[in-house]
């Protein structure tokens, strides 16, 4: 086939197809680990209830554990409770560094492996190679999620039976709609969680290496949180990714507290799309040599 045949029969979209770079991310070590540990950490939840008695001591935690300690103490009633403390107690950090390392990972890697220059040379337009990574991050990161879910679901009713969802600060919800709140919490874990993959990706396309931009990713969230707990910066704090982390718990009252959730999901939409299109106009930009 001559060079002009070849032009003329290019296609950028049959380039790097999508199904490929699944079956290419489903084959690393770290995507295995990262999707077994969200099989295992309900495992271990329900191990450490087990022995510890499933029930924490009122005398010993008194009031200082909060919403969070109350959604302890109803984990052991039923397998929707189960899930939502496996939920609760994942947000704040595990979840946070599974997406990161998802998204950060996925083009740093190629980079430090020496790999990125050669998939350009096919070519693969930059902007699908970002898209197509940026699709397939998102997919494995939310399939985490669901995973820690349904495990936790799963083998919290086999222990403790099918009830309904207790909440902390409402009536007890029944266990259709309960299952509902559950849906919906993970959904806006997966939109807030959405400003950590935008930090992690555009980190990705900056560095070559992989481990700089999911441990990046991870301290400016956590230096995030840790800005959100001074009160003194008073309303400032309302600017920050991680202020409305929280506003999962209004899904638990009757009726739900849906204006906390909106503004919570319409900051972490703005702030991930404001952090893609940096690292699609840095990636499409820069020079590629590794």
């Amino acid at each position: 086939m001559s060079t002009l045949e070849a032009a003329t029969g290019y296609r950028a979209s049959h380039t790097l197809p999508l199904w490929a770079e699944v079956r290419r991310q489903a084959s690393r070590r770290r995507t295995q680990l990262a999707l077994g540990f969200m099989v295992l950490l309900p495992l271990i939840i329900l191990v450490a209830f087990e022995f510890g008695g499933g029930e924490s001591d009122p005398d010993e935690d008194g009031d200082g554990g909060g919403a969070f300690s109350s959604i302890a103490d109803l984990a052991t009633s039923s397998g929707l409770n189960f899930t939502l403390f496996c939920l609760a107690v994942s947000a704040g950090f595990l979840l946070v560094v599974v997406v990161a390392l998802f998204f950060g990972d996925t083009v740093a890697s190629e980079a430090s492996w020496g790999s990125l220059r050669y998939l350009l040379a096919i070519p693969v337009p930059r902007a699908r190679l970002l898209g197509v990574k940026l699709i397939v991050a998102a997919g494995y990161s939310l399939l985490a999620m669901l995973t820690l879910a349904g495990t936790g679901l799963l083998i919290g009713t086999l222990r403790y039976g099918w009830g309904p969802l207790g909440s902390t600060i409402a009536a007890e919800i029944p266990p259709a709609e309960g299952v509902l709140r559950l849906l919906g919490i993970l959904a806006y874990l997966s939109v807030t969680l959405l400003v950590v993959a935008g930090l992690a990706f555009l980190l990705s396309v900056m560095t070559d290496a992989a481990l700089g931009a999911v441990g990046g990713a991870v301290m400016l969230w956590i230096l995030s949180s840790i800005l959100n707990q001074i009160e003194a910066l008073g309303d400032l704090r309302a600017v920050l990714p991680t202020y409305y982390t929280e506003a999962w718990r209004g899904l638990l009252s009757t009726p739900v507290q849906s204006e906390e959730l909106a503004k919570g999901a319409i900051s972490a939409v703005i702030y991930a799309a404001v952090l893609w299109s940096l690292a699609f106009y840095r990636f499409t930009r820069k020079d590629v040599t590794s």
